[in-house]
């Protein structure tokens, strides 16, 4: 109750100042262009946990920074993930109707205004980036961080081994899947973190324990998230369920049992916290470790 306590009162005060300035990052009305201006507001502003700009903007602060300095980072990593959905759910990926309780952007603007949207977003994520006041060379760091974990070796990589793999029409080795997951969902969130202590010059033992964090907090995310498409509810989840194995996907649900997955997401998270030892005031970071745990939707 403790954990659950802290985590909901720094969620409501980051969002206090976090959902306005992400908002105000999105052209408004009057545009040419007005249509794809509304789609990449329909998907960024849409609602969502927000952890990933929430997990940077705390390890920004642990890190000795000040929270608005990052916020531009911050709101760029969001704008990343949210395309990222828009392309996951299109027809030639998974396919989904709903996100979030409400129709996909495709389902809403048509395919082609889709990706136009998520490509908008993806482009203007690094326009705001660069606004961030933080010390060049830092910043510079930052943004390279946030380009490796979007990229190549980071989320979309994972995406491309998932398509090649229901393309291949083969299923995954325990391996392979979690190189696929440690890039497509862990990506980002030990971005994050890395984006963070980049921004506020901060290298050596303290960097090396909050990426250990960040990695086992992104098993933690996934394996529940396998789990929930298996046994949760489109009231909970704003979606359907299911679609993993409608595409015949490689996940932890497919290759362990219900139970066997629950034991290993613990298992990451008692990593995660442990890791967090070597970092100072790091309580936030615990509680966030527990509550993805916890998760239900």
């Amino acid at each position: 109750m403790e954990n659950a306590a802290l985590l909901q009162s720094e969620f409501s005060r980051i969002g206090e100042f976090f959902e306005p300035y992400l908002e105000s990052v999105i052209p408004g009305e009057g545009l040419e262009q007005q249509v794809v201006a509304d789609a990449m507001r329909y998907s960024l502003l849409s609602g969502g946990k927000r952890i990933r700009p929430f997990l940077l903007l705390t390890c920004y602060r642990l890190a000795g920074g000040e929270e608005r300095e990052a916020l531009p980072l911050a709101a760029a990593l969001e704008m990343i993930h949210a395309y990222s959905l828009i392309h996951d759910d299109l027809p030639c990926m998974d396919n989904d109707d709903f996100r979030r309780g409400r129709p996909t952007n495709h389902k809403v603007y048509g395919e082609a205004m889709a990706v136009l949207a998520g490509d908008g977003l993806l482009t203007h994520a690094f326009e705001t980036a660069v606004k961030a006041p933080i010390q060049p060379e830092r910043l510079l760091s930052a943004i390279r961080e946030l380009a490796q974990a979007a990229g190549l070796y980071g989320m979309l990589g994972g995406q491309s081994i998932d398509v090649e793999s229901e393309k291949k029409q083969f299923l995954l080795t325990e391996t392979q899947m979690r190189q696929m997951y440690a890039m497509k969902t862990g990506a980002l969130l030990k971005g994050a973190c890395r984006i963070a202590f980049a921004a506020a010059g901060v290298s050596g033992k303290p960097l090396e324990a909050v990426t250990i964090y960040a990695q086992e907090l992104g098993l933690t995310f996934q394996i529940v998230d396998d789990l929930l498409d298996r046994i949760g509810s489109f009231e909970e989840l704003g979606k359907p369920i299911g679609s993993d194995a409608k595409n015949e996907k490689t996940t932890f649900a497919t290759l362990h049992s219900i139970e066997e997955c629950r034991e290993l997401a613990r298992r990451h998270t008692e990593n995660a916290v442990a890791a967090c030892a070597a970092l100072p005031d790091s309580k936030v970071l615990k509680a966030l470790a527990w509550y993805l745990l916890e998760r239900r939707k």
